[in-house]
């Protein structure tokens, strides 16, 4: 899973597609309708990477595995991702923006297929990996990508519209992932089976549509020496940087946990065993996270921030309760108001730490700030996979909401006294 990648961490380096090596050649299509091209391969590449989500709970049914289990198969994503960002989430600024989407995509495809052939414990890890490493080369040389072909195409329309876009796309796949797998394991044969192959036509589709978009970098006559992506901090303001790290740290623990444990709370706690319903409690919280940017999006930073505090708090506690008392629709209303408060409070995180650093560091501060982001996506969850082998599933999840809660609560008002 990545939310968001700021265009400007992802393009610092670039040359525009103006440039001498990037024209559009015979076979490429014209920079508008790439634009729209990559923006509908990032939606289906982050639709692919949640949509296991509802699916883990029938994994766990046919092999009978216990439910720490999941968290493992989830952390391995979180970890293929982590890996990706820092190691290659950054080479599209000399390798290419199209090249490094098309690596992405292939390596979402050999997921789809490990998927389909080899889908035990250890399938489902590799898979995992893979698809994680996928995203994270994916997230910043698609975000880029997309802000140079718009430059490109509408020089005078400024950068808010492939903003936006590249915020939908990235979010909004997230959530109808997980909607489309639980649709088709509710109403059609194979649930295991069917999702995974359809979306490897769809993204062999990808693949070719993307392979006609205009490149929008030029690939130096001398590659420059590899190295992986610096992590910069800044000395002056290592305390407001600390506060929004712990913000997007327990911001993503929260996306992480409805990624991964949240249908197996759904059939053993609350008993519901509905798989559309499995799949529509994920997409409600990420798409409550994508229209609160949205609906927000005019607010000043410290306004989303004193909106973001109560949502989170308040949505976490609902969990709780939900959890104890087991009532479904306490439960689902929680996950959508801390989801919609994660939304805006991972938002003012990334607008706190791009202001803390001069324009040339900014795009190693807002990556420290993404790499610690998704060490929230993977150590909590794993922490709660150890915590089950040992407790039930509902004290921990009580544990794991108040930790969240008291993280999110510090890590935010920290920040409005900066």
């Amino acid at each position: 899973m990545a939310l968001m990648t700021s265009p400007t961490s992802a393009s610092s380096n670039s040359r525009a597609s103006g440039e001498p090596g990037a024209s559009r050649g015979p076979w490429r299509l014209r920079h508008g309708a790439g634009f729209w091209v990559i923006a509908a391969a990032f939606l289906a590449v982050m639709a692919f990477s949640t949509l296991p989500t509802p699916l883990y709970a029938l994994y766990q049914q046919r092999d009978g595995f216990p439910t720490w289990v999941v968290t493992v198969v989830f952390a391995a994503y979180a970890i293929g991702v982590l890996a990706s960002l820092f190691l290659i989430g950054h080479i599209s600024d000399w390798a290419g923006r199209r090249r490094m989407i098309l690596v992405a995509i292939a390596l979402e495809i050999v997921a789809a297929v490990l998927f389909l052939f080899w889908n035990d414990i250890p399938g489902l890890l590799v898979a995992r990996v893979i698809s994680g490493v996928g995203v994270g080369a994916l997230t910043a040389s698609a975000t880029a990508h997309l802000s140079e072909l718009r430059s490109t195409a509408r020089p005078e329309e400024g950068p808010r519209l492939a903003g936006t876009v590249s915020t939908v796309v990235n979010t909004g796949g997230l959530a109808i992932g997980p909607l489309i797998a639980g649709a088709f394991a509710q109403f059609l044969p194979a649930p295991l089976v069917l999702p995974y192959a359809v979306f490897l036509v769809i993204l062999a589709v990808a693949a070719v549509a993307v392979a006609l978009v205009p490149e929008t970098v030029e690939r130096a006559e001398e590659r420059p020496a590899y190295r992986p992506q610096r992590i910069s901090l800044p000395r002056d303001a290592r305390s407001t940087f600390s506060a929004a790290a712990v913000a997007a740290f327990a911001g993503f623990a929260v996306f992480g946990l409805f990624t991964s444990l949240a249908p197996t709370v759904l059939s053993g706690v609350l008993h519901e065993t509905s798989r559309l319903v499995a799949g529509a409690v994920p997409f409600s919280v990420f798409a409550a996270s994508a229209v609160s940017q949205i609906v927000f999006a005019r607010l000043s930073s410290r306004a989303q921030l004193v909106l973001a505090i109560p949502l989170v708090v308040l949505g976490l506690a609902g969990l709780a309760v939900g959890v104890l008392v087991a009532g479904l629709w306490l439960f689902v209303a929680s996950g959508v108001i801390a989801g919609a408060g994660v939304g805006l409070l991972f938002r003012s995180s990334i607008a706190v730490a791009a202001s803390l650093s001069s324009p040339d560091h900014r795009g190693e501060v807002l990556a420290a700030i993404f790499l610690i982001a998704y060490v929230g996506l993977a150590v909590p969850v794993l922490l709660v996979g150890v915590a089950l082998i040992v407790w039930p599933v509902v004290p921990v999840l009580v544990v794991f909401v108040i930790v969240v809660g008291a993280l999110s609560l510090a890590g935010g008002l920290r920040m409005l006294r900066r």
